[in-house]
């Protein structure tokens, strides 16, 4: 519903009401007033013919003459008379009737049927003198009704209803005539000046519209009155002028917001192949955040191709590009899908670290879990090795789980995102104890403890690697085992037990149990021969069966 249409539904009734019960109440008024007029009227005339009749009827007195009938008439005849000059148009009528109904005077011949005379005897019966209204000869009329004692009479002066209220019927008619052109003026008049009012209003719509369709700030409202609407137009201006200000700033910030993405996704798509998409987000996010370096903890996972020196010499420098490109490759997809960080090649070597710039829940299994699907990934590498007549990797991976230094490291003209810290170095000394032990995959102890939850993992030995004071416990996991390993690992781990608690005859007995079982098991063939050597030169007292490593 638009404005013109509420101001004019809001302002008629204030005007229709009014203008009714003025109207109302004046017609009321005028019906009254004519009522009064036109009833004290025909009293007036039936009490001017009831004093005329007594002096008629006292002339009759004075000279005793009332029991004379031609007399009696005579008076009758002058009362009719007289009656008759009161009478102003054809609709008046003025007679009277006697107990029996029967009309004895009248200024006019009236006829009356059966069913008015029995009227006229209701009235007598019901003694009815005053204002009355009832029915002659199937008229309705209105009447003033006297009695006249001495001639038993009712005098009745009547007049026809619609001539007794034609005035009135004027009045009334003119009185709504006069009500529908007063309305019809206010509803023009009204909807004239709402359009009026409205206009500016009209122009602020029309001009948003415009400003929505052709996106121009530019269009202003023309200002036609100096009142709040026209207040409202000018503010409308003011703040059309402000956002067209603040669009061209909006279109400045865009560009250069536009020019800042592209650059910084040409600088994504040109370091992504050297930092990690994790240290790009945050540099981003806190340039200058990444310029400290923090204590974290997290895993570190090294992994080396064993012998790749010999393997190498045989090959030409091309073949050898293309094949540890293909490995890396494959290496690096696995890292980075288990949400690790690629932190360098050592020549053949692949460092990365999981837990940084993004910490995640069990970050040791993950890496646990990449260094498993990276051993099956050589395996699919070694098939394709074979068909292009290319030699084979052999691949053994350390992981170690602990607090590192994590940041970019290095100068102002070369820096790198990595981590450094002893724990990182033991994790190289786990990875170069895979030759040792004879194991692709060797984890610390820190490692084990989440790992332990989700796959099978035996301990290999409690080793003090070079450059360390204290030993540590290494271990090996596996995604499964056959049968046969189950049983051969339980027997191992019995063995183990015995042997770090001097039960070296025993021990033997249960690590000889698992070359049974496990033939090809390295680690348990190794702790039987230290188990003989034992039993020769048995160790001292504080023996806690350290093996010291003399190499890294």
């Amino acid at each position: 519903m638009t404005i013109r249409a509420k101001i004019t539904f809001i302002v008629l009734p204030l005007i229709i009401g009014p203008l009714m019960l003025t109207g109302f109440a004046s017609s009321y008024t005028a019906r009254n007033g004519i009522t009064q007029v036109t009833t004290e009227l025909l009293r007036f005339k039936a009490e001017e013919i009831e004093k005329y009749s007594r002096n008629q009827w006292l002339l009759l007195l004075e000279n005793d003459l009332q029991d004379n009938q031609d007399f009696l008439q005579v008076s009758k005849a002058a009362i009719q008379a007289f009656a008759g000059n009161m009478i102003r148009n054809d609709t008046e009528i003025i007679f009277a009737i006697n107990r029996e109904g029967a009309v004895e005077m009248q200024t006019a011949d009236i006829s009356p049927g059966s069913g008015d005379k029995e009227f006229f005897l209701q009235f007598w019966q019901d003694s009815m003198t005053g204002w009355q209204v009832f029915f002659l000869n199937e008229i309705e009329r209105v009447a003033h009704v006297i009695y006249f004692e001495p001639f038993e009479w009712l005098i009745i002066v009547t007049q026809h209803r619609e001539v007794f209220y034609q005035a009135i019927n004027q009045i009334l008619v003119q009185t709504g005539l006069i009500l529908s052109i007063s309305l019809a003026a206010a509803i023009i008049l009204l909807v004239f000046f709402a359009n009026r009012l409205t206009i500016p209003l009209r122009g602020i719509l029309f001009a948003m519209k415009e400003i929505i369709s052709s996106n121009d700030l530019s269009r202003k409202v023309e200002l036609l009155y100096n009142d709040e609407i026209g207040e409202l137009g000018h503010t409308f201006n003011i703040m059309t002028d402000e956002l067209e200000k603040a669009y061209d700033q909006i279109k400045i910030y865009a560009l250069e917001t536009a020019i800042a993405q592209k650059k910084e996704q040409r600088i994504r798509n040109i370091f992504q192949k050297y930092v990690p998409k994790e240290v790009i987000d945050r540099y981003f996010k806190e340039p200058e955040g990444l310029l400290e370096g923090e204590d974290r903890i997290l895993a570190v996972l090294f992994s080396d191709i064993r012998g790749f020196t010999s393997l190498s010499e045989g090959m030409r420098p091309g073949e050898v590009v293309e094949s540890l490109n293909s490995y890396f490759s494959a290496m690096v997809d696995i890292i980075m899908e288990r949400k690790g960080i690629v932190d360098k090649y050592i020549g053949d070597a692949i460092m990365a670290f999981f837990g940084a710039p993004v910490k995640h829940e069990e970050d040791a299994y993950l890496a646990l879990q990449a260094a498993f699907e990276m051993q099956s990934a050589v395996k699919f590498f070694n098939k394709v090795q074979r068909s292009r007549g290319a030699p084979e990797f052999t691949m053994g991976i350390g992981i170690n789980y602990g607090i590192v230094t994590v940041g970019n490291i290095g100068s102002e003209r070369k820096m790198d995102y990595t981590v450094i810290g002893d724990m990182v170095n033991i994790a190289s000394r786990i990875e170069s104890l895979t030759k040792l032990y004879k194991e692709s995959i060797v984890i610390s102890e820190s490692v084990y403890r989440q790992a332990v939850h989700h796959v099978p993992c035996r301990m290999l030995d409690r080793v003090t690697v070079k450059g360390k004071g204290t030993s540590i416990s290494i271990y090996t996991a596996r995604e499964q085992l056959t049968p046969a390993e189950e049983k051969g690992w339980e027997l191992y781990h019995n063995g183990l037990y015995l042997y770090y608690d001097r039960e070296f005859k025993k021990a033997m007995e249960q690590f000889e149990q698992v070359q049974l079982v496990l033939p090809e098991d390295f680690i348990s063939q190794v702790f039987y021969e230290r188990c003989q050597r034992l039993i020769d030169n048995p160790p001292p007292d504080g023996w806690t069966g350290e093996i010291h490593m003399i190499e890294k």
